[in-house]
């Protein structure tokens, strides 16, 4: 049985990657299209930079007046007929979305894509329950039939092929053979649309919350979350803590980065902005709308400022496309919710780095990442900073002794000369051996520069 996938298998799981040729296809191809429709989204806007730099205005000033936009987002939302939960963690969200159900005897939920549902693994929780939770995003659902986890924040289902997907729909929904993209489109389409219809529930994720008006904004290209927040009587949106923004004008801003940074478009198929309950004479729509504001670790990342930035992530995946690293070993190599170089920032600081002390060494540190974002995150200083942390955490103790060693063998021509014969004679000393697990070792010269110069001459 295979090893459930943890970041602190880091190394394992991206030598596994690597030797999975399939994946590296598909994420040459995927990534590589990311990244052309993205570039050509940005040089068609010339405001581009200008942007970036309001939007990162923008999230700065709400993060350090966030106590302020959150009261005022709970109070315009409650004035309007919203019911507004607050979640200190994942379990108590959880728990909060699990009693709205039972109170209303729903049993059957559709969800639209959130990345913050799968950060508090609400789809287990749900099922405990015994609610049976049905993804509709056709990502998330097929990784959701295929028993994985997302490896992508805008494509869930990145890593997988035409032909692996056909193969999962022939298993699980018991149709003919085929690779045809129109008809497993079409057995998509029909299986959810029978959920849509008989959903008590639906749930989804929130892109922005506004203080000013307490409306949210959902974004997508497929429609499932139009049919979701609209088709069952009862819908939650979760929210994390670091999605309110101060006006319904800053919307704008925000809405020429996303899709542009996203999916390489001007702007989504539908942007849904939701405002209250539905009015009486409304033809469409549920009785109850509840917004849970979560916040699992998010206000613990408010004291300093090279790690409040990455609660100005927008959730574009932007990074993830550039980043040699996981263009080698896709996401779930990380063993996380949050994959790629913000993945690495964002995860530590919400679970703690014990556990997941490998993913900020999961960088090369070129910077690619830093020009993609749209928000303007400083994601190689983060990586930097965790790093600091987890090695003050660790015993220094052999770094102490690797530093006096050498030291030792700089202060003086001999002990120099001494040390590098040394290490010509017995190579399996050097203390590279971590270092060599990856990499290759290139080999000393038979003789120093000193011995050659003066044969030589």
């Amino acid at each position: 049985m295979k090893a459930p996938l943890s970041p602190e298998r880091f190394e394992s799981q991206a030598a596994e990657a690597l030797n999975d040729t399939q994946l590296q296809d598909a994420l040459q191809k995927a990534t590589g299209l990311f990244a052309e429709k993205r570039g050509a989204a940005v040089d068609a806007c010339e405001e581009w930079d200008s942007l970036r730099e309001h939007a990162r205005l923008i999230k700065e000033h709400t993060l350090l007046h966030l106590d302020e936009y959150l009261e005022n987002f709970a109070a315009q939302a409650e004035a309007s007929g919203v019911q507004v939960h607050w979640a200190r963690d994942g379990e108590e969200a959880c728990r909060v979305i699990e009693d709205i159900a039972r109170n209303a005897n729903a049993t059957r939920l559709v969800k639209s894509k959130s990345m913050t549902t799968e950060e508090i693994h609400l789809n287990k929780a749900l099922q405990v329950a015994e609610i049976d939770p049905v993804e509709t995003d056709l990502g998330e659902w097929i990784i959701q039939l295929a028993g994985e986890t997302p490896s992508h924040i805008i494509a869930p289902a990145i890593h997988k092929s035409k032909e692996q997907i056909a193969d999962l729909f022939v298993e699980k929904l018991a149709i003919e053979p085929t690779t045809e993209v129109e008809e497993l489109a079409a057995t998509a389409r029909k299986s959810l649309r029978r959920h849509f219809a008989e959903a008590d529930l639906g749930v989804s994720g929130v892109n922005f919350a506004v203080a000013e008006t307490g409306s949210i904004l959902i974004l997508e290209n497929e429609g499932n979350a139009r049919m979701t927040t609209t088709l069952p009587k009862i819908h939650i949106a979760l929210m994390g803590v670091e999605k309110v923004i101060p006006r319904f004008a800053d919307l704008a801003v925000f809405l020429r980065l996303l899709p542009r940074s996203g999916t390489g478009q001007k702007i989504t198929t539908y942007q849904s902005i939701l405002t209250g309950n539905p009015r009486p004479s409304d033809e469409e729509g549920p009785n109850q709308i509840h917004v849970v504001i979560l916040d699992n670790g998010r206000t613990g990342m408010l004291a300093k400022a090279v790690t409040r930035q990455a609660l100005n992530c927008i959730r574009c995946g932007a990074c993830l496309n550039v980043c040699p690293v996981y263009q080698q070993v896709g996401g779930h190599a990380y063993g996380s919710v949050y994959p790629g170089p913000i993945g690495a920032v964002i995860t530590p600081q919400l679970t703690g780095i014990e556990k997941t002390s490998r993913l900020p060494f999961a960088s090369s540190l070129c910077g690619a990442c830093r020009d993609a974002c749209p928000v303007g995150i400083d994601i190689p200083e983060l990586l930097l900073h965790l790093r600091a942390e987890i090695i003050s955490r660790q015993s220094r103790l052999s770094a102490r002794i690797a530093f006096r060693m050498w030291a030792w063998a700089m202060v003086k021509p001999w002990r120099y000369s001494l040390s590098t014969n040394l290490a010509r004679a017995f190579p399996f000393l050097l203390p590279v051996g971590r270092w060599k697990v990856n990499r290759s070792f290139p080999g000393l010269a038979p003789n120093s520069f000193r011995k050659w110069w003066k044969d030589s001459s």
